[in-house]
């Protein structure tokens, strides 16, 4: 039961800076960043090794990283990558633990997203897998579209597992169901995530979860109570996937999944101070 595990949190700076319609200066960044890591999350997706033609908001991750003050901080670093490519850049950075790769049980969003089909993506999920194993490197696979898509796909639980189970058999060790668009209501969240989770006890699944206002708690409720631990987030809700083409469908604010941990007594281990310095530069560089 999640009652018994630790609550993980995934602070996600990188999802809400990528589609920003300004471009956010390297040194806010990096200060902004710095300060998350002092929050005392789990992980923080900080970057993208990706074509800066496509997120062009992401072309100054070398140099964000090379900002960053690592001392001290027990968050570990993930970097999104698209292909192998960006994997070969992203592993030769010692100070990135997790490389997270999007693959999408939509066929449309794939090949919008990472410009190649879902069979293309299985091969580039092994070749990544087989960077990170040779570096010491941990890699998460998001399930992109994985509660359902608006460009008609086919959808099923039944799908999403078909291509977990490739995953899986790469030794895939984190999977990560994405809301990409906002589209899941709680019973498909609870249903998707149970599936998974009873499927493959031994991965470590999480979720993605892009809500409005109205929807973040019976959706976080939903994944929480299927079993989930893990739970990616971003300080006031902001960011979404440009790729999708939406209107950026915004991130389950991590305020809000802090509070709603500490309701039921589930330590989170945040540094309330730290977090509330983070909050205030958040409305300085989001405006």
């Amino acid at each position: 039961m999640a009652e018994n595990k630790k609550i993980k949190l995934v602070e996600c700076p990188r999802d809400a800076m990528q589609g920003w319609k300004n471009f956010i200066a390297t040194p806010k960044k990096i200060n902004y960043i710095n300060a998350l890591l002092k929050v005392g999350f789990d992980t923080i997706d900080f970057g993208s090794f990706v074509s800066p033609k496509a997120i062009p908001q992401m072309a100054d991750t070398a140099a964000v990283l090379a900002g960053l003050q690592l001392n001290g901080t027990i968050s570990k670093l993930l970097a999104i990558v698209a292909n192998t490519r960006g994997a070969e850049q992203a592993v030769e950075q010692e100070a990135i633990s997790c490389l997270g790769f999007p693959f999408s049980v939509s066929p449309t969003f794939q090949q919008r997203n990472t410009n190649s089909t879902i069979q293309h993506s299985v091969e580039r999920v092994g070749e990544i897998q087989n960077l990170c194993i040779k570096n010491n490197k941990t890699l998460v696979v998001y399930i992109s579209m994985g509660f359902g898509n608006p460009y008609g796909d086919a959808y099923s639980k039944e799908i999403v597992l078909q291509w977990i189970d490739k995953l899986v058999h790469m030794n895939i060790k984190i999977i990560s169901l994405a809301d990409t668009v906002g589209v899941a209501a709680p019973e498909q969240v609870s249903a998707a995530m149970q599936k998974v989770m009873e499927a493959y006890p031994a991965v470590e699944t999480g979720v993605h979860l892009h809500s409005s206002a109205s929807t973040w708690k019976p959706k976080l409720a939903a994944a929480f109570n299927a079993g989930c631990t893990r739970f990616d987030g971003a300080l006031k809700g902001i960011g979404g996937c440009p790729m999708a083409g939406d209107l950026l469908v915004g991130n389950m604010d991590t305020e809000k999944m802090i509070n709603y941990f500490d309701e039921l007594n589930l330590p989170t281990h945040i540094n309330r101070h730290a977090l509330a310095d983070c909050t205030r530069m958040a409305a300085e560089i989001f405006i």
